[in-house]
């Protein structure tokens, strides 16, 4: 049985596969960073809710990936969270 990061892999050596992967990836990486921020706070999606005004279950959508965070909505959990919200533009390859 091969491991996901097998499976990844092989199907990334599909050109149409691995550009629709390279165009998703900025929105991965947002959801994977919004996971990864109230995991290490030990938050629930709720206790993340209430220190920022939003739904919970507009946080469930921003970290499952079926919403498209706005500006001010990184910025509102960044601040429930004591963060500071960066935003990089990085040479392309």
């Amino acid at each position: 049985m091969r491991t996901f990061n097998e499976l990844k892999q092989q199907l990334l050596q599909n050109e149409d596969v691995k550009k629709e992967y390279e165009r998703l990836e900025p929105e991965y990486q947002v959801m994977r960073a919004i996971i990864k921020a109230r995991q290490e706070q030990n938050l629930t999606q709720q206790e993340l809710a209430d220190r920022t005004g939003i739904d919970r279950s507009d946080i469930s959508k921003l970290e499952n990936g079926s919403a498209n965070p706005s500006l001010r909505t990184l910025k509102r959990l960044a601040d429930g969270l004591g963060m500071q919200l960066q935003i990089n533009f990085v040479h392309a390859n």
